[in-house]
């Protein structure tokens, strides 16, 4: 993560359902769905003036930070947190082994 966005606080708006973190009045967030012991990632998006800034993958390692931290499993149904889990291998640990995707991580 790049280090401008290492202060920003991640946001979990439960009413929005999704993590989010807010730079100069713009958004970077994920979607996502919760149960009792599971987290599942659903959609990432960085507003357009983030595009290139490194904002969405700020919000991802904060989030997996947080459900790392929660003690619940991973269910990395959005594409770019599945690429990134692939690309960082230390964020398996947190996945759900019962993942569909599990292996191809």
């Amino acid at each position: 993560m790049k280090t401008e966005f290492e202060s920003i606080p991640l946001v979990k708006n439960e009413s929005k359902k999704r993590f989010e973190i807010e730079i100069d009045g713009h958004f970077a967030f994920i979607n996502y769905g919760e149960t009792e012991n599971q987290i599942a990632l659903v959609h990432t998006e960085a507003e357009p003036e983030l595009a290139g800034t490194g904002a969405a993958g700020a919000v991802v390692e904060k989030t997996l930070q947080y459900i790392k931290e929660s003690g619940k499993k991973l269910l990395p149904f959005c594409p770019y947190v599945f690429a990134f889990i692939k690309k960082h291998p230390e964020w398996k640990a947190i996945v759900d082994e019962k993942f569909g995707g599990y292996d191809k991580l």
